[in-house]
């Protein structure tokens, strides 16, 4: 029975964190190209005291192996895909002293991936990762800023 109830409950949270309108995914687009998005995303995340402290061009690294992947690479024809790691230290220590564990959301990401002229961005919600945890009512005010300087670029 245990072993019936415990496979219920992971098929339940995989079809919730699967499924195509994901409340653990902040996900948005807007009609403008990647390029002409990323620089506001940069400065909202930094203004919102959130320092970007690494930058990935996933779509420049991934194109470097298309000969290598042959039809199997980038079959949703994306255009772009960049990714900016972010972090701000004061709430990284309050999370450490709610719950340690919770330390591996430190440091945040999101995705900014373009098709058609158009950017989408992505960022997991941290709150949808510590819903048992004593940081959850921190992480919930650092989603809030995060998706609010994120809404600033891209419309709510």
């Amino acid at each position: 029975m245990r072993t019936i109830l415990t496979l219920l409950t992971v098929l339940t949270l995989s079809s919730t964190i699967w499924a195509g309108n994901n409340p653990a995914l902040y996900k948005k687009t807007i009609d403008k190209p990647l390029s002409a998005v990323y620089d506001s995303v940069y400065t909202a995340l930094e203004d919102t005291h959130f320092y970007v402290v690494f930058e990935a061009n996933i779509g420049k690294n991934m194109a470097g192996f298309a000969d290598r992947w042959g039809t199997d690479y980038n079959t949703n024809k994306l255009t772009a895909i960049r990714s900016m790691v972010f972090c701000n230290v004061y709430y990284a220590n309050r999370v450490s002293n709610a719950d340690p564990d919770m330390l591996g959301l430190c440091p945040l990401s999101a995705t900014l991936i373009e098709k058609d002229g158009k950017t989408t961005i992505l960022f997991l919600r941290p709150t949808s990762i510590a819903k048992n945890s004593k940081a959850l009512p921190i992480l919930s005010e650092v989603e809030r800023k995060i998706t609010g300087a994120l809404d600033r670029v891209f419309g709510k």
